[in-house]
């Protein structure tokens, strides 16, 4: 009965008619019932796994090497006021060696919907140094860009050495985002969300399902059989599901999607400006760098690198209202300027 009616339904012909243009797209993937083939699980579980461990032994590696750094920089701050010197570095490692791979997370996303672009591998290490150098020397800055793009360069690499086709590439991409935000941030399924998300929004690539998810899944394990631990935050107390408790949720997801509308949109502004009054790339993140540092001589450290003790600090109890304004500010000239993180 359910394959009589899809047949009959008027999207079919036409979603036929897509499969024949792209055979490849739909591979050992069973759209009549909407269950993948044992070829098709054997076939992903083999390139997520692959990808899963790359991604989980970069995370495990980059994890670390932030934690060095970090621990360097808070027991020496002097080393703050050598951001604009850092700086300069960074922008002359890009202008040199990477200027096609300036794009950074662009570049996957590109390669997504483009799947005939290829990702340059070196992509990889320099995102890597630029990540490292940004917060050994106080710039605020994340990780999750850093983890997709060495994740994305390394998959695109594996999938040439394995000559997939281009939709299957595009899988794998998508594996490579959700395994590298999973493991980076020990929250596979979040990850694999994520990851399909990245593709298209509002939007599920279903064919990526499974590689997404086992990618993520393996990511995390292999950074956690690297020895490596994730920020763990402790709720005191959890609140009872009750009408006043989802009506708070539903509010404060408003707030924190107009929170994240609003950092996309200072980025891009900040990042526009500082191209359009600093000609030579390299001197943009030096001149970031100095105000930088000076903000946080007048302001403190705070809002400096990853900001993992202000996150912890905010579910013991209140912290200052302007926080989230100031860690804002303070990420979007780092980055906008062309520090990396």
């Amino acid at each position: 009965m359910e394959t009589v009616f899809l047949k009959s339904h008027p999207g079919f012909s036409k979603l036929n008619k897509l499969s024949k243009l792209n055979k490849n797209k739909f591979t050992s993937f069973n759209l009549l019932n909407g269950s993948p083939s044992i070829s098709y699980l054997a076939k992903w579980l083999v390139l997520s796994s692959f990808t899963g461990i790359l991604a989980g032994t970069f995370s495990a590696v980059f994890l670390t090497s932030l934690q060095i750094v970090t621990n360097f920089r808070e027991l020496h701050p002097w080393i703050i006021f050598l951001l604009p010197v850092a700086g300069l570095g960074v922008g002359y490692l890009y202008f040199y060696l990477g200027q096609d791979a300036e794009g950074g997370n662009n570049l996957i996303l590109d390669s997504l919907q483009e799947p005939t672009k290829r990702i340059p591998l070196k992509l990889a290490p320099l995102v890597y140094i630029g990540t490292i150098i940004t917060h050994l020397f106080g710039g605020s800055a994340g990780r999750e860009g850093t983890a997709v793009q060495i994740s994305g360069a390394a998959a695109d690499k594996l999938g040439s050495l394995f000559k997939l086709s281009n939709p299957d590439r595009r899988i794998l991409l998508i594996a490579a985002v959700a395994a590298g935000f999973g493991s980076v941030f020990g929250t596979p399924l979040a990850g694999a969300v994520f990851a399909l998300e990245f593709f298209r929004t509002g939007s599920i690539k279903y064919e990526a399902l499974f590689p997404a998810f086992a990618a993520a899944i393996i990511g995390e394990m292999v950074t956690g059989l690297w020895g490596v631990s994730h920020s763990v935050f402790v709720i005191p107390e959890v609140p009872p599901l009750e009408w006043q408790t989802i009506i708070y949720s539903v509010f404060c997801g408003i707030v924190f999607g107009i929170c994240a509308a609003l950092f996309s949109k200072c980025l891009h502004g900040v990042a526009f400006l500082f191209k359009q009054n600093i000609k030579f790339p390299p001197l943009r993140p030096f001149i970031g760098g100095i105000v930088i540092a000076t903000a946080a001589w007048f302001i403190g450290t705070r809002y400096l690198g990853l900001g993992i003790p202000v996150i912890s600090e905010a579910f013991l109890g209140p912290v200052p209202r302007w926080d989230f304004i100031l860690k804002i500010l303070f990420t979007v000239v780092t980055l906008g300027a062309g520090f990396k993180g």
